[in-house]
């Protein structure tokens, strides 16, 4: 049966008292962040948050994972809920008293707000432990930016934790821009699009500037496929199913008058639906290749899998608009009207059980949510009054679940 109106109120209630405390905990991680998938101080700080709430705790073993399963009073199916650790290379320019102590590495995406919701969800669902015919496994991931942490950690077993695969999913990520403080977004099917990077070398001949004739130069060649692939995605694909290619990086040549023997072309490609991902890289070789050769030239196309498409299970997401609505007002939800252009590898979580991902308002208090520095900016600032909501939204979609049964 659905939640009680008084249950969610007091999950609200119990979430704001706790908010002194993590943001304490949130501003520690925020000190000394970690990229990648080892992230050893980030992972002791989340062993001893939750060391006074009776889990069963495990630890990766090929990378700085938690796995906690909370155990609930009475027998049921488990669900998860995620939260991701590492943060980026950027050198934080954010001027918040708490700013990152290690030089060219800051929590510029927010995930230090993630861990530390993560544990205050685990908090409130400890303290209802007897209402829950189930289990919760609370999934630390490090990883999340571009290590593809999530697929490791399930090929380690964290859906399976708890005994039995679960039976739902859930993440958020907040957001320190675009939304208020404390707005829910989500929508049902693409949520995040695929991200796929790829390296293309086209092979020419070097020469002297004076004489192009007697080389084979590369470089109108790379150019010419730069706006091949733009028309390519306008016309080989549905509008309403879009690819978007951004050629990030071109490099060739040492000076002016030199033809240089290659030249390399770097893209990232974005795509929204799994049928669309599976078609662009023959395609996007095909127009390498074909222009290349009509030039007398050849290339060679590195495409590199990213992570695939984040798609949220329409009933999940049902019930977090539902949950949201009751709990915090009527406004304090909203549909995304589309997906976000953005990548995510909780994705590989999504693939395989139900599920929903969604995104939690963290614009400073004061800022417009239209000028405010975006995530991964050197200048993001993030509203932790957030730390008061996404707990409480997480726990109540586990307590949720877990009173439908299996």
């Amino acid at each position: 049966m659905p939640l009680s109106p008084e249950t969610l109120a007091a999950l609200r209630s119990d979430a704001a008292a706790q908010l002194p405390s993590l943001v304490e905990l949130r501003r520690a991680l925020h000190r000394t962040p970690e990229i990648g998938l080892d992230l050893p101080v980030t992972q002791q700080l989340v062993l001893d948050a939750i060391a006074p709430l009776d889990l069963e705790v495990r630890t990766g073993s090929g990378l700085s994972s938690v796995v906690a399963v909370l155990r609930g009073g009475r027998p049921g199916p488990a669900v998860l809920l995620r939260g991701d650790m590492d943060a980026l290379p950027v050198t934080e320019d954010s001027g918040e008293p708490f700013a990152s102590e290690r030089d060219g590495v800051m929590h510029a995406c927010g995930h230090d707000l993630h861990v530390a919701g993560l544990v205050g969800a685990a908090r409130l669902l400890a303290d209802r432990r007897d209402q829950l015919a189930g289990d919760v496994v609370l999934m630390f991931q490090p990883g999340e930016e571009g290590d593809h942490g999530a697929r490791l950690m399930i090929d380690e077993g964290v859906l399976d934790a708890a005994g039995s695969r679960v039976v739902a999913a859930y993440g958020l990520h907040v957001m320190s821009s675009v939304l208020p403080t404390g707005l829910v977004a989500s929508k049902a099917g693409t949520m995040l699009a695929a991200a796929d990077s790829v390296v293309v070398t086209v092979q020419g001949r070097g020469g002297h500037g004076s004489m192009p004739h007697l080389a084979a130069d590369p470089v109108p060649v790379a150019a010419e496929i730069v706006l091949a692939l733009q028309a390519m995605v306008t016309r080989q694909f549905d509008v309403f199913d879009p690819v978007v290619v951004t050629v990030g990086r071109i490099a060739a040549g040492t000076t002016n008058n030199v033809i240089p023997a290659t030249a390399v072309l770097e893209a990232t490609v974005r795509s929204f639906s799994e049928a669309t991902h599976a078609l662009v890289p023959e395609r996007f070789t095909r127009v390498v290749d074909g222009i290349a050769a009509a030039h007398g030239l050849t290339a060679t196309v590195d495409y590199r899998r990213g992570y695939p498409v984040t798609s949220n299970t329409p009933a999940e997401v049902d019930r977090l608009s539902g949950l949201v609505r009751e709990m915090l007002g009527e406004q304090a939800y909203l549909t995304a009207p589309q997906p976000l252009s953005g990548a995510e590898d909780f994705s590989y979580v999504l693939q395989q059980v139900p599920g929903t991902y969604f995104g939690l308002g963290a614009t400073p208090v004061g800022e417009d949510p239209a000028t405010a520095a975006y995530n991964h900016s050197a200048q993001a600032r993030f509203a932790e009054e957030s730390l008061a909501v996404g707990p409480a939204v997480l726990t109540a979609l586990a307590m949720d679940r877990l009173a439908e049964g299996g």
